[in-house]
């Protein structure tokens, strides 16, 4: 295992550990203790250029691999991944804050996106026609595209890297991943139990970085691919950029995922599932439900239950306490901007149910549960995306208010309703505008089988991260026709 220590990150190039020159740093918290555990160095063009020349050169080897033996890699990194998998868990709460079973949760959907690379060669297969015309065959094949990028967000630090680069390697290509600064250690580690597996040096890179990197990636004529998941403004950014420069580009962004409550739910279940999408990763992801919608008399019952259940969920230390049920968030920024949020809220004139912000003195960087009822859809705190531990309520009159009170919203992730009616069920699905929608299900995040397909503001692009939309992104389809003259064959005798 590379050693880390609170002076220095190291980059990986070429299969090899570096530690570059730039005297520019950020800072890595434990967000449960504030203490600073390692330092993200601030790469630039210089160390973009690095990396894809290495991977450059893997490429010419690695893309003629058997889909078969590329598949092994990733059978033996599936195993190792098993193996460290506690270790690897705790590493992630070390850095990101999430308590040890949702780290363990953000590993095991990454590791379903193994999995599903584990099939390349059946996932790649093509088409083929005989005869498509006279004495002419037609035969289509899936190709590598060349050096991929991915850049990742702080809050799934192993999940949402493990989107990209298992199923860009697996299809032939080699693949630049650029962390965020503020997690970089899971990345690492990924990084060591990749080349442990046996993948050649330069197929895999890791650089760090801010904004310098993401443009240079964006802009460096030799990557054909950007992947991305964080903010929507940076996903614009990204895509717009990327796209300019002549790239194929995913860009997955922000989110204001709705929950309908109707009256005939069943609201036990309802209420857990309520609470983990709300207050899971302590609401800081992009599938969280961060408003709720109460029908009729449903709204006074959740709103009880959620108020009782906020009352008994344990915020503390994630890393020394094991009964804490949530966590910090990321970092000092994060949190102020949270309870900003929370103020805004109450100047709006919502009203301030349960206020997270008592926690705000305590060591490490901590917003507790926080929910807001009498909320209106003009209200900023019911459009910006908050990404924190605040709930909203809203008190649409029926199912059909509350479906056009969802779609106002500039995104497009999800949406889930809780009910007993199929009917209800059925027309909200239908009329609801968002990319996933859940019924009696808290978070509608797909497994790897299918794609992650927000819309509106929450995806820039054509095709979407895992699932065959995934294969189809690293891949470029080639058409081969052959014709072979029949009495050419018969005149040679054959």
């Amino acid at each position: 295992m590379t050693t880390v220590t609170k002076e220095q990150v190291p980059l990986l190039i070429g299969g090899e550990w570096v530690h570059p020159t730039t005297e520019a740093v950020h800072d890595v918290f434990n967000p449960s203790t504030g203490e600073v555990i390692a330092l993200t160095p601030m790469c630039g063009p210089k160390e973009v250029d690095a990396a894809v020349a290495a991977a450059a050169k893997a490429l010419i080897d690695w893309r003629r691999v058997p889909a078969l033996k590329r598949a092994d890699v990733m059978h033996k990194f599936r195993q190792l991944l098993e193996t460290h998998f506690e270790e690897l868990s705790q590493v992630l709460t070390r850095e990101n804050g999430k308590t040890l079973d949702e780290a363990r949760g953000d590993l095991r959907r990454g590791l379903e996106v193994v999995d599903f690379a584990c099939g390349a060669a059946q996932l790649l297969k093509g088409e083929t026609v005989p005869q498509v015309a006279n004495e002419i065959d037609g035969v289509t094949m899936r190709e590598p595209i060349g050096v991929c990028a991915g850049i990742t967000p702080f809050n799934f630090p192993a999940m949402v890297p493990m989107w990209m680069f298992p199923l860009a390697i697996a299809c032939g290509n080699c693949f630049i991943l650029k962390p965020s600064e503020k997690v970089p250690l899971t990345a690492l580690r990924l990084g060591e139990l990749l080349m442990e597996a046996g993948l050649p040096a330069g197929v895999f890179s890791i650089i760090h970085g801010g904004r310098e990197v993401v443009d240079a990636l964006c802009t460096h004529p030799g990557i054909a691919s950007i992947s991305f998941v964080g903010s929507s403004h940076v996903a614009e950014h990204v895509y717009a950029l990327g796209c300019q420069h002549g790239k194929r580009v995913q860009a997955a962004g922000g989110a204001k995922n709705v929950m309908v409550v109707m009256p005939d739910a069943e609201m036990d279940s309802t209420l857990r599932a309520a609470m983990g999408a709300s207050f899971g990763c302590s609401g800081q992801r992009c599938m969280a439900g961060s408003m709720l919608m109460g029908i009729a008399e449903a709204g006074d019952e959740i709103q009880s239950r959620l108020t009782k259940a906020i009352d008994a969920l344990k915020v503390g230390d994630t890393l020394s306490n094991p009964q804490a049920q949530m966590g910090p968030v990321i970092d000092r920024a994060a949190r102020d901007r949270i309870t900003d949020l929370i103020g805004v809220g109450v100047d709006e004139g919502a009203t301030l149910v349960r206020d997270g912000r008592n926690l705000a003195d305590k060591p490490g960087f901590y917003v507790g549960p926080t929910l807001f009822d009498q909320v209106q859809p003009q209200m900023r705190i019911a459009n910006e995306e908050i990404f924190g531990p605040v709930l909203s309520m809203l008190r649409p009159r029926n199912l059909d208010e509350a479906t056009e009170w969802a779609n106002l919203s500039a995104y497009g992730n999800g949406a889930v309703i809780f009910t007993s009616s199929g009917a209800a069920a059925r027309k909200f699905a239908h009329e609801i505008q968002c990319g996933m929608v859940g019924v009696n299900v808290g978070i509608p995040a797909p497994t790897a089988l299918f794609a992650f397909s927000g819309w509106n503001r929450s995806f820039f692009g054509d095709l979407h991260v895992q699932g065959q939309e995934g294969i189809l992104f690293y891949t470029r389809q080639k058409l081969v026709l052959s014709r072979w003259d029949a009495d050419y064959q018969r005149n040679q005798g054959w």
